[in-house]
């Protein structure tokens, strides 16, 4: 229950527009913000109060949240004056439905340190403006919860859509138990769950999801790590990695890549770890040992002083590098039961509806070579005519139904090509590229520790496929093409740095040529 000194508890002699309760709960669409206003006015209906909820609609999903407003009072006979919008320091409890949008709610005023209980689901889901972003245009999470936590009187936060994922419902769920458990509001815990039974669909999996956040809410924290389910997951990935070994060898060569990693230096472990799942997936538990072979390479040139800086960059840039996306890649990806299933759920489908997925790919000639054997890919690419003939027949779009058995299998069987990648023209052109850049890396951090980190940071700008691809790899080319104008300088790792982030803010390139003509003019006048 409430402390007896709460601001929401009403004083003798109060007025009855000081008895007004309000909450502001702010949800974008598919979050069940109306379903959430509703169960809290029933609670407070079945609690002896006054309630009253209202709604302001967002222009669109990212683009504005749904402000769901809730007033209540206790009922003194009298009906109070009620208001059908926030004011700005008026708040007594905001409900934000993910991080971000617990920030909005402080910039608008909504949330002030004496007055306010803030209740976020820490999760994020990222914003037109940090997906438009060529590189990583996501706003940092850490200064949201540092701004929360000064801005309002308390602050409640942890991963609500998880605990109501993993109960098979809708965050509203979570929400309301996270409200519950803040004590924030006079209500027993037993009038909550009546609102949900009362609602007739989804209760079973809205109640363990309710009471899972109300226990997080009121401080009994998180479920211990089970180290067992950890490694079973593991060698679950390490099967499923590839079709020809046994599950034995499998799990002993998953175990003795597992080993290698626990004997780096600490802060690369992680980083590490993270790759190897990464690698493995993608090819085979072979291609792992690939990939910390490269590792060992930077961690022999490291040392603890500088906190790993350089092994921690190649173990994430390495896995990065090695898992190109081709058409193997994506066709393996769409074909994967763990993808159906991630589609069923975010469209709602029913269990027994039928869904039709259409798939769309525009396939270049440069595709089609990657994916023949090193000669016969070398053989067309090398003959130009031959290329575009083959080109005016290939480079078009195509959908094709992969919830019908020819569409899938046509898919399914390119992405089975994964066993012979090794052998085929696209992985020759990615190895090359990749031990040029490493090599390239690792040898300007024996002279300047700082320039071969920052060269290692340099593959962000490689991502994507077809055509995205040839453009990001064209702006890694000119980048690192400033390497020789910034030869012998102290500042060469801050200037390579500056020039990363200008093509990762500018998709044109314009902002790029910008700072690569003033590194063309630090380097004419060096020389006089």
């Amino acid at each position: 229950m409430l402390d007896q000194s709460s601001p929401l508890r009403p004083k003798a002699g109060a007025r009855d527009d000081e008895r007004v309760i309000k909450l502001a709960v702010l949800a974008v669409g598919g979050q069940g913000g109306g379903v959430l206003a509703d169960w809290i006015t029933d609670v407070a209906e079945r609690s002896g109060y006054i309630a009253q909820s209202t709604s302001v609609a967002g222009v669109a999903q990212r683009t504005g949240a749904t402000i769901y407003y809730i007033e209540v009072a206790r009922d003194t006979g009298r009906l109070p004056v009620f208001a059908l919008s926030p004011s700005q320091g008026d708040v007594d409890i905001l409900i934000a439905a993910e991080l971000m949008e617990a920030g909005r709610a402080i910039i608008r005023g909504f949330v002030t340190p004496e007055r306010t209980t803030l209740i976020a689901s820490s999760h994020r889901i990222a914003a037109v403006s940090e997906k438009i972003e060529p590189g990583d245009g996501r706003a940092s999470s850490q200064k949201v919860h540092a701004t929360a936590e000064a801005a309002a009187k308390r602050f409640i936060a942890f991963d609500m859509e998880k605990i109501a994922a993993e109960n098979g419902t809708m965050i509203s769920a979570s929400l309301l138990g996270a409200l519950a458990g803040s004590d924030a509001l006079p209500f027993p815990r037993e009038n909550y769950e009546q609102a949900i039974g009362a609602g007739g669909r989804g209760v079973k999996a809205s109640l363990a999801a309710f009471g899972a956040a109300y226990d997080r809410a009121r401080g009994l924290g998180a479920a211990p790590v089970d180290d067992k389910a950890e490694a079973k997951l593991a060698a679950s990935e390490a099967r499923s990695a590839s079709k020809v070994s046994g599950p034995e060898t499998l799990l002993k060569g998953w175990q003795e890549l597992a080993a290698r990693v626990a004997a780096l230096p600490e802060p690369v472990r992680d980083m590490a770890e993270r790759g190897l799942k990464k690698v493995v997936d993608y090819q085979d538990i072979a291609y792992g040992g690939e990939y910390l072979d490269r590792l060992d390479k930077a961690v022999a040139l490291d040392k603890a002083e500088r906190g790993y800086a350089l092994s921690i960059a190649a173990a994430k840039h390495l896995a990065n590098a090695m898992c190109y996306d081709d058409m193997i890649r994506v066709a393996d990806l769409k074909t994967r039961s763990t993808r159906d299933k991630r589609v069923r759920k975010e469209v709602g489908v029913r269990e027994g509806s039928v869904l039709q997925v259409t798939e769309y790919f525009h396939p270049r000639i440069e595709e089609f070579c990657g994916t023949l054997p090193v000669g016969l890919g070398s053989y067309i690419e090398n003959r130009p005519k031959l290329a575009a003939f083959l080109d005016r027949r290939i480079n078009r779009g195509r959908r094709i139904r992969t919830d019908s058995f020819t569409g899938f299998a046509m898919l399914w069987f390119i992405g089975g090509l994964r066993r012979w990648r090794r052998r085929l023209l696209r992985h020759r052109i990615e190895v090359e590229h990749l031990e040029r850049w490493y090599e390239l890396a690792l040898a300007h951090a024996r002279e300047n520790y700082a320039l071969g980190v920052e060269v290692l940071n340099c593959r962000r700008l490689i991502k994507g496929y077809s055509d995205t691809h040839a453009r990001a790899q064209s702006k890694f080319d000119r980048v690192l093409s400033a390497l020789d104008m910034l030869k012998g300088r102290d500042d060469a790792a801050d200037w390579i740095r500056r020039l990363r982030e200008a093509a990762l803010k500018d998709e044109k390139g314009d902002m790029l040529d910008g700072a690569l003509k003033t590194v063309a003019t630090l380097g004419d006048s060096s020389a006089l």
